[in-house]
């Protein structure tokens, strides 16, 4: 018989996203994130294109905003970015996967977006600046329903696109990634556990821009359907 736990504090309510055909809803453990992922963003970015390392960062889990849903402008910043992504849902996990067993790993995909505190006020903006202050912090994952594998397959191609207030800011293609899914999924197996639950934001393609309070994002991956946020006023 399980006994019932108590709190010192009220706990945290699980995260979860919805799944398309399901009534049941995908608990989210972790938000993994792989940055400079297509040879166009990193060149906008000033960086040199190349099959190195990949950047690796994470996101807490409650800082997912679901469909339909205001992104607050976040505090300390003055360029505060969109960057489209493909979402990775994870079913099952484990250390040393390999990449040719990484796919059947895999629950679903979904559409998200990377929101970035581009530059930092009062606060040191340099190469050195620590990656969770610009990336880590409140309502920073826009993320949509997951559409199961067992509906669309396993996706490696098909246009990536973001649009602000109608206008097309991002167009690209998935085919483009530097690193594909099931390197990402092998790679960062190599130092964390994957787990059920857990999701990968897999980089975002070049055009990224800032937004402001009043501004509707809508990003779309063919296949996947759409995520609209608005960006709300100051936090």
């Amino acid at each position: 018989m399980e006994i019932s736990k108590s709190y010192v504090v009220p706990a945290p309510e699980q995260v979860s996203l919805p799944v398309v055909g399901s009534a049941a809803r995908f608990p989210v453990r972790r938000i993994y994130c792989i940055g400079k992922n297509y040879v166009a963003h990193v060149l906008e970015m000033g960086g040199e294109a190349s099959r190195d390392f990949p950047i690796i960062f994470q996101k807490p889990s409650d800082s997912i905003v679901q469909n339909g849903g205001i992104v607050p402008y976040p505090p300390r910043t003055d360029d505060f970015h969109f960057e489209i992504e493909l979402m990775v849902a994870l079913k099952s996990g484990g250390y040393n996967i390999p990449e040719d067993e990484a796919l059947s790993h895999i629950f679903g995909y979904g559409v998200c977006i990377d929101m970035t505190r581009r530059r930092l006020l009062e606060t040191e903006s340099g190469p050195n600046a620590p990656w969770e202050l610009k990336k880590s912090f409140d309502h920073s994952a826009p993320c949509s329903e997951i559409y199961p594998v067992s509906q669309v397959g396993h996706r490696d191609t098909g246009r990536i696109t973001l649009t602000v207030d109608g206008e097309i800011r991002q167009d690209s293609d998935l085919e483009l990634m530097i690193w594909k899914t099931p390197e990402i999924i092998a790679t960062l197996s190599k130092y964390y556990a994957l787990q059920p639950g857990d999701i990968i934001m897999a980089g975002t393609p070049d055009g990224v821009g800032p937004v402001v309070p009043g501004n509707t994002m809508v990003g779309a991956i063919e296949g996947l359907g759409d995520l609209t946020v608005q960006v709300g006023e100051l936090v």
